[in-house]
């Protein structure tokens, strides 16, 4: 909400922390770049206009926040106060913590430490299949062998062997396991061993791993599937987590087509279809997609009765006639975080913090621009929402020339082969074709960059089929 004496439509980015000089320092810089070279990212966005058209907001709305600053707020505007988890990363954003079958459990957060609930492994194990020996060979085998997951077998004696499989149990005053390979078995039935045998020889004993209360994870961890393993080998049916953040998709236009080709001035949805899975694969709950058109009454009607941890809304965040974000944001005292991004495409993108638990990501009408939005608001402030580390930046250098824009970031989706990036063309704001070949997208600063220059790149969520890819 707005705090008292502050205006929704304060200039861009979060300054709870910064000093008078810091922030007056933003105010400046906004008024100094804020211009624009009249690249349309969205339906409904007019560059520059002079004068001011009715119904539009005080020229601070314009004061664009950089890329980089701008995938800061949206980080750090989630962020909890509750327990931290390794490395003192917060474990999510004042959400309780859940307990989750194993099996719902993947590319979640551990809000709980997973501490060994038994001794692992919780008897003496042979870890090879062959023969549990007792005292010097050769030795008499009996007749029944001990398998995995039989009760505990009879004592050996010196002198004495029997058959094991690998898990069973060890037999009493075993001396040690000879494996299959290296026993040969003579005429009268006695075991040899073909090599030299150590006192306890492939057994596994019991604590090897842990013991009983020991902390086998932290709190902060991300479940892959080798900590389900983990957790069920250590007898857990259950884990707390960070719950999955839950989001909400409004899209608006009334020119937007669900099915069949284009008409009459009337286009496809291409972000409806788009945005869910995208969103999941970030790591979200999707769990509402609405059609509001361009109706007001119903946008805000939809933003305040929502009880999504975000809600996510596609164009209407310029300054047209029937862009209804920003109007809709005031009235019901939404605080603007970030009201417009130094970025192309996707300028008119905004976050907003509608409650205490619950923001608002505005995303450009135009595919390429929306994209744009997801991976510089969405994803940040979901990765914080669901405890997930920051990746960390690398670059490459890219295989061509990119023209810049003389004041922006730019984000051109490309392909990776081998130690360079390759741009692709069909990359305007209106297009998906480069983005739908792509791996990732590279983050071209104001200016350009030279072929063979380095690179930012952000990798598309199933570029590296990560855990995070879930389109069900």
């Amino acid at each position: 909400m707005t705090a008292p004496g502050t205006r929704a439509d304060a200039p861009a980015g979060d300054t709870d922390d910064l000093d008078v000089e810091e922030a007056l320092a933003l105010v400046r810089e906004g008024h100094r770049e804020s211009r624009d070279d009249g690249t349309d990212d969205g339906p409904g966005q007019v560059p520059n206009p002079s004068p001011r058209p009715a119904g539009e907001r005080p020229a601070e709305r314009h004061k664009a926040t950089p890329w980089t600053r701008a995938r800061e707020i949206a980080a750090r505007a989630a962020r909890g106060q509750g327990p931290k988890g390794a490395g003192g990363a917060p474990t999510g954003a004042r959400r309780a913590p859940v307990s989750v079958p194993l099996g719902d459990a993947l590319g979640l957060v551990l809000a709980a430490p997973l501490d060994a609930l038994t001794d692992l492994p919780s008897f003496d194990t042979s870890a090879m299949d062959g023969w549990a020996v007792a005292g010097p060979g050769p030795w008499q085998v009996r007749e029944e062998g001990v398998l995995a997951g039989h009760a505990q077998p009879e004592p050996l004696t010196d002198g004495e062997a029997v058959r094991i499989a690998t898990g069973a149990r060890i037999p009493a005053d075993t001396t040690a396991v000879l494996r299959t390979e290296h026993g040969r078995i003579d005429a009268q039935g006695r075991l040899h061993t073909t090599r030299d045998m150590l006192h306890g020889q492939d057994i596994r004993p019991r604590g090897q791993e842990c013991r009983s209360g020991d902390q086998l994870l932290p709190v902060g961890t991300l479940i892959t599937p080798a900590v389900l393993g983990l957790a069920a080998a250590a007898g857990y049916d259950t884990v707390t987590v960070v719950p999955r953040p839950r989001v909400e998709v409004l899209v608006l236009g009334d020119e937007l087509l669900t099915e069949g080709l284009p008409h009459d001035g009337l286009i496809r949805d291409a972000l409806g279809p788009m945005l869910p899975p995208w969103l999941r694969a970030l790591g979200a709950d999707v769990v509402a997609v609405r059609r509001i058109g361009d109706d007001a009454r119903a946008l805000r009607k939809a933003v305040t009765g929502s009880k999504a941890d975000l809600i996510v809304t596609t164009g209407g965040t310029a300054a047209g006639p029937v862009d209804h974000v920003h109007p809709i944001l005031e009235r019901i005292g939404a605080e603007l975080l970030v009201d417009g991004v130094k970025v192309r495409p996707g300028h008119p993108m905004l976050l907003a913090r509608v409650t205490d638990h619950q923001h608002l990501v505005g995303l450009p009408g135009n595919p390429l621009a929306a994209v744009s939005g997801l991976l510089t608001l969405a994803e940040p402030l979901l990765r914080t929402l669901a405890a997930h580390p920051a990746p960390e930046p690398y670059t490459l250098p890219l295989g061509e020339a990119v023209q810049g824009h003389p004041y922006d970031t730019r984000l051109i989706p490309v392909v990776l082969r081998g130690d360079h990036a390759t741009p692709l063309h069909y990359n305007g704001p209106a297009m998906l074709r480069g983005t739908a070949a792509a791996d990732a997208l590279a983050v071209v600063p104001p200016g350009g960059t030279r072929q063979g220059e380095e690179a930012e790149l952000l990798d598309l969520p199933w570029a590296t089929a990560g855990i995070g890819v879930c389109f069900t």
